[in-house]
């Protein structure tokens, strides 16, 4: 996995999949690395040549000093891209990625082709459950958040039903960089892409959980409803909906990328 500098910060990269196919990029959920996306890789690098990153912050990726910005993200991504001489792709992000997303759809246009929104918002109109967060984790580490996290990211059948899955994401997230997640957080405590939306040209997809309590229906539904065109699918999930139905996410991602 080649490292890529993003202005002095590394940011750990994976390229795998079909030579010449086109390319999509994935990016994560806030307290995730890349491997959340196991899930989709066997059929996504049949498809496509996806790329996939640990976000600044995250993973093996340098932690630099706080605080962060999504136009911080957006550019280590567009340097990503830079780096690897690839012109266009398609992106697919959850959560944190999604709005990265949105960020990028507005403000890079040329660079993106399709654009997949899941589990995610545009705007928190009140920053309280960021701070308190972020108050629980400096004096308690992300140990202290975890397992409200993990009920956040899967329903608690899935959790009682999957309790190896449920434990290697709790293990993904206990493992975050604390600086780096703090960092992440407090970007998302003044999160307002609103205005950014109507600017978004590329076909959208957005996707929700239909027991996501993070970014609930209503979330996505503002953002498709302000991106011309956009469509929106449900899948029966809660945050971390890649992992909780891993096929019906594969099939909405790779039916949406394929249509004319």
């Amino acid at each position: 996995m080649p490292m890529i500098d993003a202005d002095g910060c590394l940011l750990n990269v994976s390229v795998e999949g079909r030579d010449g196919g086109p390319t999509l990029m994935l990016s994560n959920s806030l307290g995730c690395t890349l491997q959340m996306w196991e899930p989709q890789m066997k059929a996504l690098t049949q498809v496509f040549r996806v790329i996939r990153y640990d976000r600044r912050g995250h993973g093996k990726s340098n932690v630099p000093p706080g605080p962060y910005t999504m136009e911080r993200f957006g550019r280590d991504v567009l340097a990503i891209l830079d780096d690897l001489n690839i012109e266009k792709v398609h992106w697919c992000g959850l959560s944190m990625g999604g709005m990265v997303g949105q960020w990028l759809g507005a403000n890079a246009p040329e660079r993106f082709g399709k654009l997949i929104l899941a589990n995610t918002s545009c705007y928190y109109a009140e920053p309280t459950r960021w701070l308190e967060r972020i108050e629980a984790v400096k004096k308690g580490g992300i140990a202290a958040v975890a397992d409200a996290v993990i009920a956040g990211w899967l329903t608690q059948d899935f959790r009682e039903r999957e309790p190896a899955i449920t434990a290697k994401m709790k293990s993904m997230l206990l493992a975050s960089p604390v600086e780096g997640y703090l960092a992440c957080c407090e970007a998302l405590s003044t999160l307002d892409q609103r205005a950014l939306l109507p600017k978004i040209k590329s076909p959208t997809l957005v996707i929700a959980g239909r027991h996501d309590v993070a970014t609930p229906i209503s979330a996505a539904e503002l953002i498709r409803s302000n991106i011309p065109g956009a469509s929106m699918t449900i899948i029966d999930a809660a945050h971390i909906s890649n992992v909780e139905q891993p096929h019906a996410f594969t099939d909405a991602v790779v039916g949406f990328l394929t249509q004319r």
